[in-house]
């Protein structure tokens, strides 16, 4: 029972762990926009936070290839989504709400 309620309680945290990071995408992607300031401490945590997630798929569709658009938040928050569907369907599997 403990075990259970430890186990429910840490998906719950994974699924909104990826949510916030989902966001923190969003936000980025949208900040690079209006081309912001790189020393600004905001877009630095940014930066630190979201590089480590957005490097490999920069590195699989280029910018350069691609007119200079970066692709690689669209594929970061999809494969963030797919992730985030399939812990749901295995947490609704596990515990069927009463």
């Amino acid at each position: 029972m403990i075990a259970s309620a430890f186990l429910r309680a840490a998906f719950v945290v994974v699924l909104n762990i990826i949510q916030i990071y989902k966001w923190t995408i969003v936000i980025r992607a949208l900040i690079s926009w209006v081309s912001p300031d790189p020393r600004n401490p905001i877009v630095r945590a940014l930066v630190v936070l979201t590089e480590p997630a957005l490097r490999p798929f920069r590195r699989l569709v280029n910018p350069n290839r691609t007119g200079g658009i970066d692709f690689s938040p669209v594929f970061a928050f999809l494969i963030l989504q797919f992730v985030e569907i399939f812990l749901k369907e295995i947490y609704f599997s596990i515990w069927r709400p009463a």
